[in-house]
């Protein structure tokens, strides 16, 4: 029986419908239910420092849904003293550190724990006594790579950001150049004893090449799940994207 990497479904932007207009909907928590029903392995939620998709009374939603459902929160944040400490009261089963700057849309490229590396290495230590698995969201990159193994962190999760970008492009090249760096990277990676996960900007379209990695253990899928949930229900995206991985993987 091959090997499938899990597939975590990031609900922040039901969150960002719902905020559009102020209220209680659509709830973020129900749509978390309503892919848990359709097959997600695990659900990401961004709680960023101003607050623009996720509540902090969402995230004790959402961590009690999940408990209830046996089924992991992976709580993405920054790596700030508040956070810090909204992490280690909530205790999801996982956290993910990425940067982030308020002036931008969405996470734009990796966190830099090179240079880094004295801030963020006592946050991962924490959140592992916690009992929370810890994953840094960086490039592909060795230094980076390196870094995130040095902090004891047990999961990296590759930013594949730029990589859709260039298919969008059409700069087929760059994004070969993309794929090849993320093959060897990932190799790295699991050599120095790292769980491999890609996220950002993965679609139906180039998820396939990612799903091929053969140390991808998960990938983490948002934005374009929840558009697709509303031409498609979010059943059927899921089970879209469920196929697509699934046919990719070797055999």
């Amino acid at each position: 029986m091959k090997h499938l990497p899990r597939l975590g479904i990031n609900i922040d932007h039901i969150a960002t419908v719902r905020n559009a207009r102020g209220g209680a909907h659509p709830d973020p928590v129900a749509g978390a239910y309503a892919a848990i029903r359709a097959g997600a392995d695990g659900i990401t939620a961004h709680l960023r420092e101003d607050r623009r998709h996720m509540r902090d009374d969402d995230m004790v939603r959402l961590q009690q849904l999940c408990v209830s459902e046996n089924i992991p929160l992976n709580m993405e944040m920054a790596a700030t003293d508040e956070m810090l400490k909204i992490a280690l009261d909530l205790k999801p089963k996982a956290v993910c550190i990425v940067p982030e700057r308020r002036e931008e849309r969405t996470t734009e490229g990796g966190l830099d724990v090179d240079a880094g590396h004295n801030h963020i290495t006592p946050i991962v230590r924490e959140l592992t006594e916690n009992g929370s698995r810890v994953s840094l969201f960086i490039e592909a990159v060795d230094p980076q790579i390196r870094a995130a193994a040095r902090t004891g962190a047990a999961v990296v999760e590759f930013h594949t950001g730029a990589y859709a970008h260039a298919l969008d492009d059409g700069s087929d090249e760059k994004a070969k150049d993309y794929l090849a760096t993320f093959v060897k990277s990932a190799k790295l990676a699991d050599e120095l004893g790292l769980e491999v996960h890609f996220g950002h900007g993965l679609t139906f379209d180039n998820v396939g090449e990612i799903a091929a990695i053969p140390e991808c253990m998960e990938l983490n899928i948002g934005h374009f799940i929840i558009g697709e949930a509303i031409f498609l229900g979010i059943d059927d995206a899921i089970a879209e994207m469920r196929r697509i991985v699934t046919e990719a993987r070797p055999s």
